[in-house]
C-alpha cells in the first residue's frame, strides 16, 4: 500500500520532457475535483528565464494560470548558472538548501503541494537539490514525465527507479508518436508495471505543443519585424527553408502546415511563393529588405515578415533550437494539454498513489 503523501515532485530524466506541461495539465485537473493545491519550482532557470520583476517566467505564468494565489506560491530557491556553479566549487556556498526545503511544507488549508523537479536526476546534486534529494527531504512522491525516443528509455527509466526507490509512484511518457502508441500499451506498459513503475499517462505528439508563437521567433532571432505586428501570435509548426528555385520550392511549401519560411532577403520569387502556401511567419536573412511587392502583399494576408543579421543557416539553427525549447506560455496551449492530461492520464490512480481521497473543505 502506497503511503500518504502532500508533496508531488514532477521530475524529468532529461531536460525539455514537459514537465511544466504535464504540472498545468494535471494541476487544473486537481483543482477542478476540488483540491487546494500549493505550487513551487525550488531551482529556477538562470537570468535569461527571469520576468521583469526577477520572478522565474514558469513560476509566474504557472501561478497565474491556475489563479494561484501569492500564498498558494513558494518562493524559488536557487539558480543554478555557471557562475553559481563555479562559485560554489570554488567557495562553497553557506546556505543550507535541504533546510530551505523545508519551508515548503504543507500549509494546514492546502492538499498537495506541486513541486516542478530540475531538468534531469543529477542536476542540482552540487547544490544538494538535485530530484532524489528533493524526494528524500520531504518525503515526495514523484512522477517522472519522459519523451519516448525509442525503446533505449527503458534503461534510462529503470534506472530512475533504482535511483528513486518507493517514491518513484509513476511515469507519464509524453509527444508519443502513432506508432510508438501501440508498442507503449501493448508492451512497455506492462513490463513497467512488473516493475512496480505504474505508467499514468501516454500522451500522443502534438503539433500545437511543439510550435513556437512568432513573437518567441522575433525575441530569440532579435529580429526586426517589418510588418505584421499585430500577428505575432500565430503559431509555426514546421521551418522550411527557401533556397532552390522557384518551381521546386512551390511543391516544396505546398507540403508545409503553418510554416515559418527561412529565405534570402533578395530572392523576391520564393517570399511570393512562401506567402501563397501556409506560412505563418517568413524571415529574410542577411538584413537584406524586401521589395515592397513582397511587404503589400504580406499585409494582405496578414503574415509577419521579420529581418534578421544572421545568415541562413545560424537563422535556422536558432529556429530549431526555439522548437526544442518550446514552452507552453499561450493559452492555447494550455487548453490543449489540459485535454489532453484528462482524456490520456489516470488521475485517479495518483490520487490513490498520493493518499487523496477527497479535498480538504475549508
Amino acid at each position: 500500500m502506497q503511503k500518504a503523501s502532500k508533496h508531488l515532485l514532477i521530475g524529468s530524466i532529461e531536460a525539455f520532457s514537459g514537465k511544466s506541461a504535464a504540472i498545468l495539465g494535471l494541476a487544473q485537473s486537481l483543482i477542478s475535483k476540488g483540491y487546494r493545491l500549493a505550487y513551487a519550482k525550488p531551482i529556477g532557470t538562470y537570468a535569461e528565464g527571469l520576468a521583469d520583476d526577477g520572478l522565474d517566467i514558469d513560476v509566474k505564468f504557472i501561478a497565474e494560470t491556475l489563479g494561484l494565489t501569492p500564498e498558494q506560491v513558494y518562493p524559488t530557491l536557487l539558480s543554478i548558472h555557471p557562475q553559481h556553479i563555479q562559485q560554489q566549487l570554488e567557495d562553497g556556498d553557506a546556505t543550507n538548501y535541504v533546510e530551505q526545503l523545508h519551508q515548503l511544507e504543507k500549509k494546514d488549508d492546502v492538499d498537495l503541494v506541486i513541486l516542478e523537479g530540475p531538468g534531469s536526476l543529477s542536476e542540482g546534486y552540487l547544490f544538494d537539490v538535485s530530484l532524489p534529494q528533493m524526494a528524500q527531504a520531504l518525503d515526495a512522491e514523484v512522477v517522472l514525465v519522459s519523451r519516448f525516443h525509442n525503446l533505449a528509455m527503458i534503461d534510462a527509466v529503470l534506472n530512475a527507479k533504482a535511483t528513486l526507490g518507493n517514491h518513484l509512484v509513476g511515469v507519464i511518457f509524453n509527444d508519443v508518436n502513432v506508432e510508438q502508441q501501440q508498442l507503449l500499451q501493448s508492451t512497455v506498459q506492462s513490463f513497467l508495471e512488473t516493475k512496480q513503475i505504474p505508467v499514468l499517462g501516454i500522451l500522443p505528439s502534438n503539433a500545437l505543443l511543439r510550435s513556437v508563437s512568432v513573437s518567441e521567433l522575433v525575441q530569440q532571432l532579435q529580429a526586426d519585424i517589418l510588418c505584421g505586428h499585430d500577428f505575432l501570435n500565430l503559431m509555426v509548426e514546421e521551418l522550411t527553408i527557401g533556397a532552390m528555385n522557384v518551381n521546386s520550392a512551390l511543391k516544396y511549401f505546398r507540403k508545409g502546415r503553418n510554416m515559418a519560411v527561412v529565405t534570402g532577403g533578395d530572392r523576391t520569387d520564393l517570399q511570393l511563393a512562401a506567402l501563397e502556401s501556409s506560412t505563418h511567419c517568413l524571415i529574410l536573412t542577411g538584413h537584406f529588405p524586401p521589395n515592397e511587392l513582397v511587404l503589400n502583399r504580406a499585409k494582405d494576408l496578414e503574415i509577419p515578415v521579420l529581418l534578421v543579421d544572421s545568415d541562413t543557416l545560424t537563422t535556422v539553427e536558432i529556429v530549431e533550437k526555439a522548437f526544442k525549447r518550446a514552452q507552453v506560455h499561450e493559452r492555447i496551449k494550455v487548453e490543449c494539454i489540459q485535454e489532453m492530461i484528462n482524456q490520456h492520464c489516470n488521475i485517479d490512480q495518483l490520487l490513490a498513489a498520493l493518499g487523496l481521497t477527497s479535498p480538504v473543505t475549508l
